[in-house]
């Protein structure tokens, strides 16, 4: 079984093998998700519509090997899968890194595989938000007291990899790669033998839909200190009204493209602007390597766009050529994760509570 809340609806999906038997978006109102105080206290609402839909296509707890989650925001992971357990329950109800959706996956995965009558079943998140491989050199900044974190969009851009290396005849641990997800939140990974050894996540990379990406630091304190914002408005306008929200009042890539063909000089300005930011970040994570970059993939959502693509590709193909693998392919990613754990093909890592955030 596999789990991957939103903020807006909970997916669910019951695969065979490799095989998805089914696959449901569970859509929950405004009016629904606002009757909460904090995302944690979701987490019964959603569980019990997750077991009402498994009855619907009669689904019974019994009849699982396992279930996999998408991982919430923990402090930093390795990549791969880790077990839920008590500690990983304690972290995203009480202590996680941000509220978001998403924490609450491990808890409904938790709660349903210890109703198992046969025996608890096995647990796991994989390639969580919060994977942070990134190596020393990477993390400096120029605060001594601040550093770089790697967070971003692991599952699909680690994926994307391992397909990458699939369709090679080669190991992911063997490939040397920049990825790019390009959703509503652009991320960008260098993934390297095996390891994500530098990110550029959503708060410091390209503007996207929805995200602004890294701005100009004076003026951003200027506007933190105006007394027009307090930090929740503030983070909300960085995270959900940025980008092409901020320019255009709508998150959708496609139509942003769309008034440019019709001739909109402005959206085409800033539809080349995203793409030259990408093309920027993709670059600069190359430099980490000193160019030992066998190819550069784009994926995500905006990845279906071949204009888009084409424009990122003309920026960045001296470095390395350019494979497109356009969607996200969340729910696949996390089955095809934990068939690798019931395989034998990986070791489930163990998650201790971190209690002093």
């Amino acid at each position: 079984m596999i789990l991957n809340p939103g903020s807006t609806s909970t997916k669910i999906a019951i695969y065979d093998g490799e095989q998805a038997l089914f696959t449901e978006n569970i859509l929950h109102s405004a009016e629904e998700v606002g009757a909460f105080e904090k995302v944690a206290d979701q987490y019964a609402f959603r569980r019990d519509l997750v077991l009402k839909h498994l009855a619907d296509h009669g689904v019974e707890v019994d009849d699982l090997s396992g279930i996999v989650s998408r991982g919430g925001l923990l402090p930093p992971v390795q990549a791969g899968a880790y077990e839920i357990n008590e500690d990983m329950v304690w972290q995203l109800t009480y202590a996680p890194q941000n509220e978001h959706a998403s924490n609450l996956g491990a808890l409904i995965a938790f709660s349903i595989a210890n109703s198992a009558s046969k025996g608890r079943l096995p647990a796991w998140i994989y390639d969580a938000v919060t994977v942070d491989e990134m190596i020393p050199v990477t993390q400096i900044t120029g605060f001594a007291e601040m550093r770089r974190k790697g967070i971003g969009h692991n599952l699909n851009m680690r994926a994307a990899g391992m397909r990458y290396a699939r369709e090679r005849g080669k190991k992911y641990e063997e490939c040397r790669l920049v990825i790019v997800h390009m959703g509503g939140g652009i991320s960008l990974g260098l993934h390297y033998h095996g390891r994500i050894i530098d990110m550029v996540n959503d708060e410091e990379g390209p503007f996207s839909p929805e995200r602004s990406g890294g701005l100009p630091l004076f003026q951003v304190i200027k506007m933190a200190t105006s007394g027009r914002y307090d930090e929740r408005s503030l983070m909300k306008r960085v995270k959900n009204r940025g980008g092409l929200v901020a320019h255009f009042g709508t998150n959708s890539a496609e139509n942003v493209e769309r008034m440019a063909e019709e001739g909109d000089e402005r959206a085409k300005l800033v539809y080349e602007a995203m793409a030259l930011n990408v093309s920027k970040f993709a670059a600069a994570l190359a430099t980490v390597v000193e160019g030992d970059v066998e190819a550069i993939i784009l994926t995500g959502g905006i990845a279906h766009s071949k204009k888009f693509t084409g424009m990122i590709e003309k920026r960045v193909k001296f470095i390395a050529p350019v494979v497109v693998y356009p969607g996200e392919n969340e729910m696949h990613s996390l089955a095809m994760g934990g068939l690798r754990v019931l395989r034998g093909q990986e070791t489930a890592r163990k998650f201790k509570a971190v209690r002093d955030l």
